[in-house]
């Protein structure tokens, strides 16, 4: 499935926005962490939304909100998972998240496997054992998000896209000063880039009518 653009929902002003979308990206992500203050009204909005959706429900260590604990954050997934394009898990949380896993293979819900750094961008070794960690795990998609405030983290992060782009469906995207760089380079290059619908979700996010003019 082809999958270009993922417009973030990260607020109810975003989903709002996304209801009344005219030309909505490929997928949108659902953070689910984000909004669980909102639960019933996200439920309710699903049908409306013009392109199908991934949701997670992020791991308060890798920038989730609301400080859910995974008792929350899994049931939240099981929730929406059988109306989901996709769900996304942290690596770190797949012990934690196994039912999740279970309930996706049953639902036929593929799966991506996550990794956030909020300080750097790891070094080639730790990425590589990264990608083979998902792999192991039979995760058709990788995501990679990390921190990027020098050219030499940005450099290690398109190496990174650019070693394992013909082996691995991986997504890599950067945060911090050279995030709307390392962003724009990666979606040039072929990359899944997620976009804001509205204010920025992490450093660097480009918004959807952005990226669309660079891609030009």
């Amino acid at each position: 499935m082809k999958m270009t653009i993922v417009g973030v929902i990260f607020s109810r002003a975003d989903l709002q926005r996304a209801l009344r979308m005219r030309r909505p990206p490929d997928l949108f992500e659902i953070r689910l962490d984000r909004l669980v203050n909102s639960i019933d009204e996200v439920s309710a909005a699903l049908e409306r939304l013009p392109a199908r959706f991934i949701v997670t429900a992020r791991d308060p260590r890798e920038g989730g909100a609301n400080h859910l604990s995974a008792p929350r954050r899994r049931a939240l997934l099981l929730q929406f998972l059988p109306r989901a394009a996709w769900v996304d898990v942290e690596l770190r949380s797949v012990r934690a998240l196994a039912p999740v896993l279970r309930s996706a293979r049953s639902h036929r819900v593929p799966v991506i496997i996550s990794f956030h750094d909020f300080k750097t961008t790891p070094s080639a070794a730790r990425l590589d054992e990264i990608v083979s960690s998902a792999q192991s795990l039979s995760a058709p998609l990788i995501k990679v998000a990390t921190r990027t405030d020098t050219p030499a983290e940005l450099a290690r992060l398109l190496d990174f896209f650019e070693r394992h782009r013909l082996t691995a469906n991986i997504m890599p995207m950067g945060m911090g000063k050279l995030g709307r760089t390392s962003r724009l380079q990666l979606a040039r290059r072929g990359s899944i880039t997620y976009v804001h619908l509205g204010s920025p979700s992490a450093a660097g996010q480009l918004s959807i009518r952005d990226l669309r003019r660079a891609l030009k």
